[in-house]
């Protein structure tokens, strides 16, 4: 495969699908770039930033004279709290999107079945072949909707398992 046409690849199987399956499904194919998008922006967070910034929080603490204070376990509290609101940045956004997929699917199966009545009503028929177009494209925006929900499922558990896993272990090392 030569590189133009690795590079124009990802354009036509989204004109296809666009022919296939309606305008929703832009909308949902934009739905999983932007949520695979903040997926890997996630990952280099939890693997490049996040050591940065514990190690940084966890050098200014270790320089803390007395760290017995009420002044100074709000300190600690406030260091841990900062590096958790990190973590958890942008997961709401893919707990949205997880769930909007199908229902973006849904939206392109109703259109889809609208079109099916139009195509009825304008023949006055049930014509097969003017049903099938319809259904199709009922059909190709649910499955991808659907499938742009599941693949989003485990990424949303993993981070917000990670992020609770990551502030209990800077709280543990974080010494009074």
């Amino acid at each position: 495969m030569a590189v133009p046409e690795i590079i124009t690849s990802p354009f036509e199987a989204l004109t296809a699908m666009r022919h296939l399956g309606g305008p929703v499904v832009v909308w949902i194919f934009g739905a999983c770039v932007l949520m695979w998008t903040i997926v890997l922006e996630r990952l280099w967070y939890f693997r490049k930033v996040l050591p940065y910034e514990a190690e940084t929080s966890l050098a200014q603490w270790n320089q803390r004279g007395n760290k017995m204070s009420w002044a100074s376990r709000q300190i600690r509290a406030a260091m841990i709290s900062r590096l958790n609101a990190g973590m958890n940045s942008k997961l709401l956004v893919l707990r949205v999107l997880v769930p909007m997929s199908p229902l973006l699917g849904l939206v392109g199966t109703v259109l889809g079945m609208l079109a099916v009545f139009d195509s009825m009503a304008a023949l006055g028929s049930a014509d097969a072949r003017s049903m099938a177009t319809g259904v199709s494209e009922a059909m190709v925006c649910t499955l991808s909707g659907l499938a742009v929900s599941i693949s989003g499922l485990y990424p949303v558990y993993y981070f917000k398992r990670k992020a609770a896993m990551e502030t209990e272990r800077l709280a543990d090392r974080f010494h009074f």
